[in-house]
C-alpha cells in the first residue's frame, strides 16, 4: 500500500466528512430541543440555496445576497416553528415526523414555484477574490518536498468554512445564555420549564439557527453538485452520521461525519476490487451504519436507554 497516497485518501476524507458533520448537526440540534426528527433538512437546504442563486442570478452582490437569503431562512426557520412544530408538539412522535414530512413535500413545491425547477451551476470565485476557490489543486510537494500528494483548494475552502462555523455553534452552546438554555431543555423539558427557561424561545432559536446552516452547507455543497434536486440526496448522507455519532450529540454528529468521511473513501478506493467494481461511496455510508444500529444503536455518543418494567 503506498502510504503517501493513503493520506491523500485520508485527508479527501476528513474534508468531506467536515461537511457532513455541518449538515448534520442541523439534525441534532432539532431533535434535542424538541424530539423531532426534521425529515426536511434537506429541502431546506435546497431552497436556502436556491433563494441565493437566484438573486445573484437577478445582479445582486453577493454579500447582499448571502445576507438576505440568511434573514429569509431565519424567518422560515421561526414561522415553521411557530405554526408548523409548536400546534403539534404534544402529540405522537409520528405525527411530528409525518408533519416534517409534509414540509419537505411544501419547501421541494414552494421552490419550484418561486424560482424554478432548473439546474443551476454555482462558482463563488465569480463573487469572491480567494485563492481557495482556484480550481487548480494544492501540490503539497511544492511546501513538504516528501509529501506528494494533490488537495482541492476548494475543499480546504469548504472545510474551513464548516469547522468555523462548527466552531461558533461550539462556542454558542457552551457559553451563551441562550446555548445553555438549549442544552437545559435537551436535557429535561419539565426541568427546564420549572426554573423559567421558555420552551418556545429555544425552540425558534433552533429553527432560526438551523436555517442558517442550511444555508451555509447548501451553498457548500451546492458548489460540488450543483444547486439541483440532487443536493437532497447529498444530505441523505447526513443520516448514516447521526446514527453512528449519536441522535442527541453534537460531538457525536462531528466525529461520525469524520468517520463516514474516511470511511467511504478508503472504501471507494480499497474496495472496489472486492465488490466488482466502483460506487461503493454510494452505498458504503449506509453499511456503516446498518452495522451500527446492529451492534451500537444508540451511536458512539447518544446516551444508551434503560428502560424499567
Amino acid at each position: 500500500m503506498d502510504w503517501v497516497y493513503l493520506i491523500e485518501v485520508l485527508v479527501g476524507g476528513l474534508m468531506s466528512g467536515v461537511m457532513y458533520s455541518l449538515v448534520a448537526i442541523g439534525f441534532v440540534l432539532i431533535y434535542k430541543s424538541s424530539g423531532i426528527f426534521n425529515f426536511a433538512q434537506g429541502t431546506m437546504l435546497l431552497f436556502a440555496s436556491l433563494t441565493f442563486v437566484k438573486m445573484t442570478e437577478n445582479g445582486i452582490d453577493f454579500w447582499t445576497a448571502l445576507f438576505i437569503a440568511a434573514g429569509i431562512m431565519v424567518v422560515f426557520g421561526v414561522v415553521t416553528e411557530r405554526y408548523v412544530i409548536r400546534p403539534l408538539a404534544n402529540q405522537d412522535l409520528l405525527a411530528l415526523f409525518m408533519a416534517t414530512v409534509g414540509l419537505a413535500t411544501f419547501q421541494e413545491g414552494f421552490s419550484q414555484f418561486i424560482w424554478d425547477s432548473d439546474v443551476h451551476g454555482l462558482q463563488m470565485s465569480k463573487f469572491l477574490d480567494i485563492g481557495l476557490l482556484d480550481p487548480a489543486p494544492i501540490f503539497m510537494s511544492d511546501h513538504i518536498p516528501w509529501l506528494d500528494i494533490l488537495i482541492p483548494k476548494f475543499d480546504i475552502f469548504a472545510s474551513l468554512v464548516a469547522g468555523s462555523l462548527i466552531v461558533v455553534l461550539a462556542f454558542f452552546f457552551q457559553k451563551t445564555k441562550t446555548g445553555l438554555s438549549l442544552r437545559a431543555v435537551s436535557d429535561d423539558h419539565m426541568a427546564a420549564m420549572a426554573v423559567g427557561i421558555p420552551l418556545q424561545t429555544v425552540w425558534a432559536v433552533v429553527w432560526a439557527v438551523t436555517g442558517i446552516i442550511a444555508l451555509v452547507a447548501g451553498l457548500l455543497w451546492a458548489e460540488r453538485v450543483s444547486v439541483s434536486f440532487t443536493l437532497i440526496e447529498a444530505v441523505m448522507k447526513a443520516l448514516p452520521v447521526i446514527l453512528i455519532g449519536g441522535l442527541t450529540s453534537i460531538p457525536g454528529a462531528i466525529v461520525g461525519g469524520l468517520v463516514i468521511g474516511v470511511g467511504e473513501k478508503l472504501g471507494e478506493i480499497y474496495l472496489a476490487d472486492v465488490f466488482g467494481g466502483q460506487g461503493i461511496e454510494l452505498w458504503f455510508a449506509y453499511f456503516m451504519a446498518l452495522m451500527f444500529l446492529v451492534f451500537r444503536p444508540q451511536g458512539m455518543f447518544g446516551e444508551k436507554l434503560i428502560e424499567r418494567v
